[in-house]
């Protein structure tokens, strides 16, 4: 029995180890299965980066009918890439941590690994004339093709005449080498070309939007040329091409861009012109001194693009635009002398009619140069307006479409409460108020601002009086450009994705009892590097500023270049033995700036804790420092051009700004903070 009882146990542990070992078989196969339905996208988006490979059959790219009358057979789609599949080659596979010197050997050993070295087709794409080729070899290094024409003869030209002969006329010229850039790949079904089709893109998108002719003469070659150049013009063209950059922004840059281009053809060809001349003649030493100037034109337009270019910086500093291109013109008084009140409504009952009358039109309108106009768009109101006219808008919400620019003095009112006459922005647009007449009141109105490119109302010159209205922002709130006045009383300002007020150099900014909230910066105070820039002049009285996630007042300022650095050290050395050392104050007044700060680094200063009241001081310390300082900049000059101007001392220096009264709370860095770049 014990015999029996053991070889019974010996079987069932057996038929238990054989079972076992089946179930683990069975289950190491469902976890096969499953891990290649959970890995199979992994494996398919590896085997479409630009380094796939094309066992996978079928092209993954669209394809594109030419126009025109010829029959041209269809091309690959590729001008429609998303800005992080440019970004992913440019930076994996194309230029990498390359240095400017090295783009071209980057880019040529790039093509050499993706593009197909022959038998491939294209339209060779000019200004001119269109025609089929067939590609026989690549050269990388020079970005060039050798190609031939295809039978049949397929060409379209563009107000000239060309045939075959011809044609082979002008590649035999050319030694049948075109450049890469002006071919567009035939669409190939199997898949075969599509690296090819992308790497042509690639190369033509690169030097027609990103590449400067002056890159490769940058001083500076020890950087990655990625990060520092194609990144943020990368993003800069899908910003303005994704309407996120202000059309005057967008109308300046490329102006920019233009005059840089030319300035650069000039300084080469004259500094080509110097290196050929043997002499050394008086016209050569002229011709030093034109190159040094257009050296220092070139780098001051250079400059300029890099602000724009920088995402950041490009809000930060702003632009300077002529206000004439950006807003209409004035038309004056009415050509018979009499002035317009325009009502607005959507609809008016008897009794709403005969209050309007009673308390608002006859006490304030009743003279004969008066005359009544309705409207039931705010808008088409303004846009009506002469010299002088009042703009009535009575209680209601108003949705527009478009913008307010105010050329001429008007008044623009509401009729009742604040928060019931609104007027709101519908679409997208570069500013809701564009402000330029010389003397524009509006009160007692409520703005609404969605889904904005600019801000919600610039004072681009003249005088604004804005009493009792509300603001609610989108993007930066209102600004206050160069010469340019605002009067800014009880208002309430939020919202604001930048700062709540932006007040430029040389601007008047009067803020008066208003309240500025739930912005990222509270007010921003802008000063530029140019001498020729006076600091704004300021009055900031009662005014309650909190719950803003930066600062409740910044300071936009350069940092100390050694050159600027050394002449005002120079000034105050000259000043302190002609006055025994009374500037020594306003040294001490000053705050220098971070260590390590230099320009292009962007760097806050230390946030100052005052809260409340106490940043009222603290802020008018630093913005008499700074303005003392332009001064002695300015006063140098002043002195080289050989003119003298009046003695200021520091007490003089304050007469610009009256900061007290105004509290402060809850603002996420402090009460005040100064920004260097």
């Amino acid at each position: 029995m014990p015999g029996e009882e053991e070889e019974a146990v010996a079987q069932a542990t057996e038929i238990s180890i054989e079972s076992l070992e089946e179930g683990n078989v069975q289950f190491q196969d469902e976890v096969s299965a499953v891990k290649q339905v959970l890995f199979l996208d992994q494996d398919d988006d590896s085997s479409n980066s630009d380094y796939g490979s094309h066992d996978k059959p079928g092209t993954v790219l669209q394809r594109l009918v030419p126009d025109g009358n010829v029959l041209f057979p269809d091309i690959f789609q590729t001008n429609q890439l998303l800005f992080y599949e440019r970004f992913k080659a440019y930076q994996d596979y194309m230029l990498g941590d390359c240095r400017t010197s090295e783009v071209k050997d980057f880019t040529a050993e790039y093509l050499e690994k993706v593009l197909e070295p022959s038998g491939w087709q294209a339209v060779w794409r000019t200004e001119v004339f269109e025609v089929l080729i067939e590609v026989v070899d690549v050269e990388y290094l020079v970005l060039k093709a050798a190609v031939e024409l295809v039978t049949p003869f397929l060409c379209e030209t563009k107000g000239c005449e060309l045939t075959e002969e011809s044609m082979k006329d002008l590649l035999e010229a050319k030694e049948h080498k075109v450049p890469l850039q002006e071919l567009y790949v035939v669409y190939d079904e199997s898949g075969e070309f599509d690296q090819t089709a992308l790497a042509v893109e690639h190369v033509r998108f690169f030097y027609k939007h990103i590449w400067r002719s002056w890159d490769e003469e940058d001083e500076d070659d020890d950087f990655d040329y990625f990060v520092r150049c194609v990144e943020p013009r990368l993003r800069l063209y899908y910003d303005i091409l994704e309407d996120r950059v202000p059309s005057g922004l967008v109308a300046e840059y490329r102006s920019l861009v233009s005059q840089c281009e030319e300035k650069y053809k000039e300084f080469t060809s004259l500094r080509n012109c110097i290196s050929n001349s043997d002499s050394e003649s008086e016209l050569d030493n002229v011709s030093m001194v034109e190159g040094l100037k257009m050296y220092d034109d070139l780098e001051s337009l250079k400059r300029k693009l890099k602000i724009i270019e920088n995402p950041l910086l490009r809000y930060v500093l702003g632009y300077q635009v002529n206000s004439g291109l950006q807003s209409n013109r004035a038309k004056g008084p009415r050509p018979t002398g009499e002035r317009m009140v325009h009502v607005v409504s959507s609809s008016m009952t008897v009794s709403q009619l005969q209050t309007l009358m009673r308390d608002k039109l006859c006490p304030d309108f009743s003279g004969e140069e008066f005359e009544l106009q309705f409207h039931s768009d705010p808008l088409a109101a303004v846009n009506a307006c002469y010299e002088g006219d009042v703009v009535v808008i009575c209680p209601g919400h108003y949705s527009v479409n478009g913008s307010f620019s105010i050329p001429d003095s008007i008044e623009l009112e509401g009729f009742g409460l604040t928060d019931e006459v609104v007027i709101e922005k519908l679409g997208k647009g570069d500013i809701f108020l564009d402000l330029t007449g010389a003397n524009v009141k509006i009160s007692n109105l409520k703005f609404v601002q969605h889904d904005a490119v600019e801000g919600i109302l610039c004072v681009r010159q003249g005088k604004t009086v804005m009493e009792n209205c509300v603001l609610q922002c989108e993007t930066t709130g209102v600004t206050v450009r160069t010469s340019a006045e605002l009067f800014m009383n009880i208002c309430d300002l939020y919202g604001a994705k930048g700062a709540g007020v932006e007040i430029y150099p040389g601007s008047t900014c009067s803020l008066v009892g208003n309240g500025i909230h739930h912005c990222k910066e509270g007010i921003l105070i802008k000063d530029f590097t140019d001498e020729f820039y006076t600091m704004p002049k300021i009055t900031m009285m009662n005014n309650v500023i909190h719950n803003n996630e930066g600062y409740g007042v910044i300071l936009v300022k350069p940092a100390d270049l050694p050159r600027m650095k050394k002449t005002t050290e120079e000034d105050f050395q000259d000043e302190s033995k002609e006055n025994g050392g009374q500037k020594k104050e306003a040294d001490e007044e000053e705050v220098p700036p971070a260590e390590g700060c230099v320009e292009g680094n962007n760097q806050f200063r230390e946030p100052h804790t005052q809260e409340h009241t106490e940043g009222n001081d603290v802020i008018t310390n630093e913005l008499v420092a700074t303005s003392s300082k332009k001064s002695q900049l300015q006063k140098k000059k002043m002195i080289e051009l050989g003119l003298t101007m009046a003695d200021d001392d520091l007490m003089s220096q304050e007469m610009f700004v009256s900061i007290n009264g105004n509290h402060f709370k809850r603002n996420g860095k402090g009460s005040f903070g100064t920004f260097f770049y």
